[in-house]
């Protein structure tokens, strides 16, 4: 009798650790099959951090595209705005005097300059570049309220033409007329400003931020050869 009554524990016992087991093996299934493993879960996250990456590159790359104007056939800037007709009696022939020029043959006196009075606009903004050494600022000027400049009246606004010597460079002088003034002015004088196109973008909008600022462009271009 009590041998019976131990193999009935025995078996008993039996029983229960093989339903233990069982139960801890099915446990361990059901989370590996919930759980993703560490490659798909390293690939999943690679993926994200992908997707993120590329998004402020296209923004960036959507935003240049639109805020970048292009030249026309003459290499002037077109924003299909009206053009103020320029003249200079300093220009001659597509030449520019000697007198205007940071050279021993110059006085470093911006050039004489004129148009018509544009309705409508508040002020005008003045520059005068080097196209051929990346758009370096001779002349950048704002708040003109005059159209009819002598010659000297850039003053300290002014570095006239220095190109190496014997070599020809050309100056191309930009009057922009903006109904509103505007919270800056970009780019340094004397210095080169590959942004140059940026910048007179930006002056379409004025200092409260409303575009269609520029009313009208005029531009005047001719070469100085360094003696």
């Amino acid at each position: 009798m009590k041998n019976g009554i131990k193999i009935a524990a025995v078996l008993l016992c039996t029983a229960v650790l093989f339903a233990g087991c069982s139960a801890q093996d099915a446990e361990q299934t059901s989370l590996s099959e919930t759980l993703p493993s560490a490659d798909t879960a390293l690939e999943s996250e690679t993926s994200a951090v992908a997707q993120t990456s590329e998004t402020p590159a296209e923004t960036s790359q959507t935003t240049a595209e639109t805020t970048m104007p292009t030249a026309n056939e003459e290499g002037a800037f077109d924003f299909g705005t009206d053009v103020i007709e320029l003249s200079s009696e300093d220009l001659v022939d597509g030449v520019w005097a000697d007198v205007i020029s940071n050279t021993m043959a110059g006085n470093n006196v911006s050039p004489a300059l004129s148009w018509e009075p544009v309705e409508g606009a508040q002020e005008y903004v003045i520059y005068m570049v080097d196209t051929t050494a990346y758009y370096w600022y001779h002349w950048k000027m704002d708040g003109v309220t005059e159209t009819n400049l002598e010659q000297g009246f850039g003053g300290t606004s002014y570095i006239g033409p220095y190109p190496p010597p014997g070599s020809t460079h050309t100056y191309d002088i930009y009057v922009v007329a903006l109904r509103n003034s505007v919270d800056r002015v970009r780019g340094s004088l004397n210095t080169q400003n590959e942004n140059f196109p940026s910048f007179l973008y930006q002056l379409d909008t004025d200092i409260d931020g409303n575009s269609g600022n520029i009313i009208a462009m005029g531009r005047l271009s001719g070469t100085f050869t360094a003696p």
